[in-house]
């Protein structure tokens, strides 16, 4: 059984969800709760995922729709501790861009997309 944990740190600047765990069809539902109880405001959401190992279509979809949802609210998200297969994954998808970008943007250009 995968041990997923979410825990959400709202700071005055920023909100930070750190998750563990396999990022797949049975462990979205509970981050999607996570990042539906942040309100943009104009602070960032980073997104910590550093201790995901394993992400499939779900999580990416999630991450996605996550980020579509925050721009349309004046928010902006940053993924940042990538490990190698999420990174793959969004690789092979031609979405890596799009979170490095944003990544960029909300934290400077010398915390990328950390991998």
């Amino acid at each position: 059984m995968n041990d997923f944990t979410v825990v959400t740190h709202r700071d005055t600047d920023r909100t930070v969800i750190t998750v563990h765990g396999d990022m797949d069809l049975q462990t979205c539902p509970e981050l999607a709760r996570a990042a539906l109880g942040v309100q943009p405001s104009g602070k960032p959401l980073f997104l910590d995922l550093s201790g995901v190992s394993f992400m499939d279509s779900s999580g990416l979809n999630l991450l996605v729709l996550l980020r579509r949802r925050l721009l349309a609210e004046g928010g902006l998200l940053a993924v940042t501790g990538l490990q190698s297969q999420p990174v793959r994954l969004l690789q092979l998808t031609e979405t890596y861009d799009l979170f490095a970008a944003d990544t960029r943007a909300v934290a400077g250009s010398d915390q990328a997309l950390t991998v």
